[in-house]
């Protein structure tokens, strides 16, 4: 099931982020209500792909070369399942196998495949 939700990493938190208003902190909690709001889940086993958007700025050109390409930049791969385990479990304890990987796309989103 593929979902339109642009992926965002887990942020190192402290507890001044309960009531400081960091933007990175932000987008986390806007993140994991989008996800609540979809009803993710996550089967296990399962492969999970997050498809990171491309910058706006760049040319057409570079977008057409770079379009489904594995994306080897920041968020990392841990911090973006690690987002995700949170936003969709209230115990990620329970997740024990999931394939992930993250590929550059036009617009963000998320996959999610069980594996039998």
């Amino acid at each position: 099931m593929r979902y339109p939700i642009t992926p965002v990493p887990k942020p190192r938190m402290t507890r001044r982020d309960k009531w400081a208003k960091r933007p990175c902190v932000l987008r986390y909690r806007a993140f994991k209500d989008q996800v609540r709001l979809r009803r993710v889940e996550l089967p296990q086993p399962c492969r999970v792909t997050f498809w990171v958007a491309m910058p706006e700025g760049w040319a057409e050109a570079k977008k057409l070369a770079h379009e489904g390409l594995p994306h080897q930049q920041t968020p990392d791969l841990d911090n973006l399942v690690k987002a995700l385990g949170d936003a969709v479990m209230s115990e990620d304890k329970r997740l024990w196998n999931i394939h992930a990987e993250k590929r550059w796309a036009r617009e963000g989103a998320i996959e999610v495949e069980a594996i039998e």
